[in-house]
């Protein structure tokens, strides 16, 4: 846990960091009329986490009912694997000021020796990485880290950083980089789009509220969705009275283990049901037009290989995140809340493509936030929250390879949400 110490330190060190951040990149005189910002990604094809962010940057995106076109340039790439499939190339030809250099450094210093560019974005998402013994993907989120923060070293001052999606597979590294962040003083953003995507209803957890139990019922597979549904947790519950306040242990549950727990009552029946009615997906479990809410039976029938991650709050909130393929393919939350009748439920909306749209529009929003943070040397929501959720999943993978519950005294982080909410309303 950090000491308070330690954490007046670090909000020093940060305050530091955002004035020499600002004397710097954005002082006048010595900035850009339009900064510069750099990616490092794993590979980028269509519908890539690369693709859809950088595009954004370069042709701009629909935002509160006009084109937006990003007040920045990106003009430096580095492309860790190039596939058959490879857009980064042809988006090169496309931006003759966007160049594609064969190390991280380069990419940050345009080739030269001095950090040419006011912010980083690190898109460690895709591409062919092996899996280690308990089935986490091996993505090299910390090696790009390492290498942006040597740059940033060498040349004695910083800009912000955006890492995608959790910090990386290994729980070590992870807080060696929020550290780090914190230690140089430069803004460092992560995590999903989930929390800043639409909501269906349009709701907030109310201010200062007791939550007793949380619930997301999601999709997708683990050391991926499961990161996203924890975050579709974790949005809403640190909003509680008291903030957050850590994790002290999680139990995965899986195939008939997963069954069994869900008849003894693990976790609230009521609330997985009120995730599920959220669902614009549900599958329909019996041929009826209206009467579609499966049975524990057809439950069964329709998820070969259901997963949960039930876990207990430092504060005592139980939360569960559920893997439901084969029944829905959105992701939905519900909560019980002291002193409010019913039950407290909204669905964080995804439109997908290529189904639902030809761009996954989520990603707007989270473009947005990178923006907000290049321009200004702040971020808009808590990388605590991201360092949090980062642990959740791999302390999930770790309960599902050891088929028990793993205490996680690690995860005593306390943190603040913000007072604004920053998911996305037009």
């Amino acid at each position: 846990m950090m000491t308070r110490r330690e954490l007046l330190a670090g909000m020093l060190v940060s305050a530091v960091g955002r004035k020499t951040w600002a004397k710097v990149a954005g002082g006048k005189g010595q900035r850009n009329a339009r900064p510069k910002i750099a990616a490092v990604i794993t590979t980028c094809f269509k519908y890539s986490h690369a693709q859809e962010i950088l595009d954004r940057f370069l042709f701009g995106y629909g935002w509160n009912s006009t084109w937006h076109h990003p007040p920045m340039d990106l003009v430096g790439l580095y492309v860790d694997q190039v596939g058959s499939n490879d857009l980064s190339r042809e988006r090169a030809r496309l931006f003759p000021n966007l160049k594609i250099y064969p190390t991280i450094a380069e990419a940050l210093t345009l080739g030269g020796s001095k950090l040419a560019v006011d912010g980083v974005l690190s898109i460690g998402e895709h591409g062919n990485y092996p899996d280690n013994k308990i089935g986490q993907k091996l993505y090299p989120r910390y090696r790009f880290f390492e290498n942006i923060v040597k740059v940033f070293e060498s040349n004695g001052r910083t800009v912000p950083v955006y890492s995608d999606k959790h910090l990386s597979w290994n729980w070590d590294w992870a807080r060696k980089m929020y550290d780090t962040s914190r230690r140089m003083g430069f803004p460092l953003m992560a995590g999903s789009s989930l929390p800043v995507t639409w909501r269906t209803p349009s709701f907030e957890m109310p201010p200062e509220a007791r939550v007793r139990e949380a619930v997301s019922v999601a999709y997708g597979g683990v050391d991926s969705y499961d990161f996203h549904a924890l975050e579709t947790l974790q949005c809403m519950v640190e909003r509680r009275k008291g903030g957050e306040r850590g994790v002290k242990w999680l139990q995965a549950y899986r195939g008939e283990d997963f069954w069994k727990a869900h008849q003894e009552g693990v976790w609230s029946r009521d609330l997985m049901k009120a995730a599920l009615c959220r669902s614009h997906t549900l599958t329909p479990a019996r041929a009826t037009f209206n009467d579609i809410y499966p049975t524990d039976d057809e439950m069964r029938r329709l998820v070969k290989d259901p997963v949960a991650y039930h876990y207990e709050h430092l504060d005592g909130v139980r939360c569960t995140m559920f893997l439901m393929n084969g029944l829905v393919q959105d992701f939905n939350f519900a909560a019980r809340i002291d002193g409010r009748p019913g039950i407290f439920s909204t669905q964080m909306y995804l439109p997908m493509p290529p189904v639902r749209c030809t761009l996954a529009n989520f990603f707007s929003p989270l473009v947005h936030y990178m923006e907000k943070m290049i321009l200004t040397g702040r971020t808009s929501y808590p990388v605590e929250r991201t360092l949090l959720t980062t642990g959740l999943t791999a302390a999930g993978m770790e309960s599902l390879y050891r088929k028990q519950r793993y205490d996680t005294p690690h995860l005593n982080i306390r943190y603040q949400p913000t007072k604004e909410s920053t998911f996305w309303r037009t």
